[in-house]
């Protein structure tokens, strides 16, 4: 018994100093999400519809360690909401408590085609990183998008699942 908590631990420790090293000052991070629960002009994945009409959405993320833990992130988004075309881009920063806890806060801006309003939100987010290797983590997560007007938008909760590579 006391070589199966022995080697628990080991595997455990492991683990920690992996994820110690992959977010580590000087790393890049290149990140794709799900958005379920997401309107259209973010920076993640996603397909909904809503009475026949089919909304999409493609974008990415990218990031720079400029402390252990501590990404700057840049974020581009493109989609279509059944009327126009919408882009979108994100300014962030992303932090790993304990290096298996991202914590996120963001500015997402977003230009639809034709409007001269656009809806903006400031974002935070929570979530778990497990490390599937040396360069490649699952990252799911629960984001709330605050609006910064009533009028152009809405608040909403978005559930990620962020797919991300480390280099």
């Amino acid at each position: 018994m006391k070589k199966i908590v022995l080697a628990a631990i080991a595997v455990m420790a492991f683990g920690f100093a992996n994820a110690q090293e992959q977010t580590a000052k000087g790393k890049w991070l290149i990140e794709a999400n799900t958005g379920f629960g997401a309107a259209t002009g973010n920076t993640s994945f996603g397909l909904t519809s809503r009475d026949g009409e089919t909304n999409w959405n493609v974008g990415a993320e990218g990031g720079y360690f400029v402390a252990d833990n501590l990404a700057v992130k840049l974020g581009l988004g493109y989609g279509d909401d059944g009327d126009s075309n919408v882009f979108s881009y994100k300014v962030g920063a992303k932090y790993y408590l304990l290096n298996k806890f991202p914590l996120e806060a963001s500015y997402t801006g977003v230009s639809i085609k034709d409007v001269d309003h656009n809806p903006s939100f400031i974002g935070l987010q929570g979530g778990y990183a497990l490390f599937l290797g040396n360069n490649v983590s699952i990252e799911p997560g629960l984001r709330y998008n605050i609006t910064t007007n009533e009028d152009y938008g809405k608040s909403f909760f978005q559930f990620n699942i962020g797919f991300a590579l480390h280099f």
